[in-house]
């Protein structure tokens, strides 16, 4: 009986989480921010992945270092060429929120010759662990992921709980983007 009422519990728990919002809303125009580069476009200095995309499709994936994990890495691996198969054109960038930045400025090389992203640039943001003012990332949500075109959210997703298989309705939305 002692066993029926814990999982009973334990189920009542799991459907009663609510889901965790985070990023700006869809048609939201995006606000610049700078970020200091670590890998790939914007390499060794600050600058602005949203500024040099303008226009063009792009994918922006804010990750809460607290809750850095293997799953999350598997996300972004996958992301990184499933993305770009899906659309030529598209931009994925990982920007890190930390309350250490420096700290994280160390360790994204190491996550680059571990992951060899080969589309995906690498960035601290230097704030707020809440990320960028304006684009509402919730401290809470493990990963955020904006899909981005012509400079308006077209799609968000955030994310307390990520694997490799939630990179499907990301792609879904960049085919969109075209």
């Amino acid at each position: 009986m002692i066993r029926f009422l814990c999982l009973a519990a334990l189920a009542l728990t799991t459907t009663a989480r609510a889901d965790v919002t985070s990023g700006p809303k869809v048609g939201d125009k995006l606000e610049n921010f700078k970020v200091f580069g670590v890998v790939g476009s914007i390499e060794g200095k600050e600058g602005s992945y949203v500024n040099d995309r303008k226009d063009e499709p792009a994918v922006y994936v804010f990750v809460q270092q607290a809750h850095w994990s293997r799953p999350m890495a598997r996300f972004l691996k996958t992301l990184d060429t499933a993305a770009k198969e899906a659309n030529d054109t598209v931009f994925v960038s990982a920007i890190w929120l930390s309350e250490s930045p420096d700290k994280a400025k160390d360790y994204l090389p190491k996550a680059q010759t571990s992951l060899n992203f080969a589309n995906t640039s690498l960035g601290v943001f230097e704030g707020e662990k809440s990320g960028p003012n304006n684009w509402g990332i919730n401290a809470d949500a493990h990963l955020t992921v904006v899909v981005a075109h012509q400079g308006k959210a077209v799609a968000v997703f955030a994310m307390d709980s990520v694997n490799e298989t939630d990179v499907k309705k990301v792609v879904a939305e960049v085919k969109k983007v075209k």
